[in-house]
Order: structure tokens, then sequence, then C-alpha cells
């Protein structure tokens, strides 16, 4: 005989759904193709033009080069979208994560998502202005250069600034040395990659957070699956 609750769903049926659901090493594991996903597709997509031509001088010169890269735009933005979604699932996995491993009322965990989710965002803008562009270079009426070189400046700099993963880097790297919640190993590198990300912050190369911070993401992804894979 099957037992219900007053909502209509049986104990088996409630079992079945945990079951379906239960998925420990996943978000992990997304977060680590984030990581790759982001890094590599945003170096392939970002080479729009030949920085050594001094096309950036002259905004003529600047929107022909890149004329002809509407696909490449397109792609650019397909990949910031697929990161972000990444991201998202990778912050709410970590967090649920954390909040099992941390004492009660700890910061550590909307800490970790927020840093992600501020990462998360700034994909999304970037991948918006990607759409702009793409109909800047494909549309039936000529946009004027100017406005072609603005887009390219925000392309080439806002789905790059994963300044947030530091913040998300620091979180984990306080939670491991202070409370266990992540093994000591993945808590120094995280203190490392934080640092890191810092300086990328402090300093007018802000995009260049994305190399460390990428980074950080498929290691931790790793680490923490093959951790979940153990204890599940």
């Amino acid at each position: 005989m099957r037992t219900s609750d007053p909502a209509g769903y049986s104990a088996a049926d409630t079992t079945t759904a945990i079951r379906i659901g239960q998925s420990p090493q996943a978000w992990a594991w997304t977060g680590a193709a984030g990581g790759l996903i982001g890094v590599i597709g945003l170096m392939v997509t970002g080479d729009l033009y030949d920085a050594e031509t001094g096309a950036v001088a002259d905004n003529t010169v600047l929107a022909a080069a890149v004329a002809s890269r509407a696909a490449l735009v397109w792609v650019n933005q397909a990949v910031t979208v697929i990161t972000a979604v990444c991201v998202v699932v990778f912050a709410a996995g970590l967090r649920r994560h954390l909040v099992a491993q941390e004492p009660a009322g700890s910061l550590v965990p909307g800490a970790a998502a927020a840093g992600l989710g501020l990462t998360a965002v700034a994909l999304l803008v970037g991948g918006g202005i990607g759409t702009e562009l793409f109909w800047a270079l494909t549309g039936p009426q000529p946009f004027d250069p100017d406005t072609i070189g603005a887009h390219v400046a925000i392309y080439n700099t806002t789905a790059w600034l994963w300044g947030g993963v530091g913040l998300t880097a620091g979180a984990v790297a306080f939670g491991g040395l202070r409370h266990g919640s992540v093994g000591r190993g993945l808590a120094v590198f995280s203190v490392l990659m934080a640092l890191v990300v810092a300086v990328t912050q402090l300093l007018p190369v802000q995009y260049i957070s994305v190399l460390p911070a990428g980074l950080w993401m498929m290691v931790a992804g790793l680490v923490l699956a093959r951790a979940a894979r153990r204890s599940g």
C-alpha cells in the first residue's frame, strides 16, 4: 500500500523524484566545462582584426577590417550564453555544496555564488553587444564606423571581465582553510588564483582575469566532481 500526502504525491513518487534529480557531480562538471568553453571560445572569437595593422587608430579602417567577421561575432554570442548558463549552474551547485559543509550562517556560500553570478552577468552583457555588432555588420543599412569602433571595444572587453570569479575563489579558499569545506589542495590553489585575479582588477588589464578565473573554474570543477563521486 502506498502512502500519499495531501498534495497527492505518494512516498514512492517522492523517492523516484529524488533519485531522478540526484546528480551529485553534474554541477561540478558543468563548472569545469564552462571554464574551458569560456576561455577557448573567447580567445578564438575575440580575434576580429590584426592589432598590428594599427586599425584601432582609425575607425574607418577598423570597420573595414571586421566587415567580414559577422559569423565569428555570432559564434561569440553563442559562447557567452552557453558559458553563462554553465556558470550559473556551477554557482548553484557550489553554493549547495558549501552550505552543507560550512557552519550555519556562514557567508561563504553566498559570497561564492555571488562572484559567479557577477561573471554570468558580464558574459550576457558581452554577448548582447555581439548581437548589436552582428547586425551592424550585416544589416541593410551601413553603420557609422565610429559606432562599429565603439561596439568592437566593448566586444573585446565586457565578456572577458571574470573578476567575480576571484571573489568566488577567495570565498572557497577561506572556507576550505578555516572550516574544511573543500580540500586543502583546492583551498590553497584558490588562494593563488584569487590573488592573481585581484591583481588583474587593480591594474588596467581587467579582461585578462578570464585566464586565471577560467583555470580556477576548470580545476575546481574537476576536483569537486571527483570529491562528489567519492562521497556518492
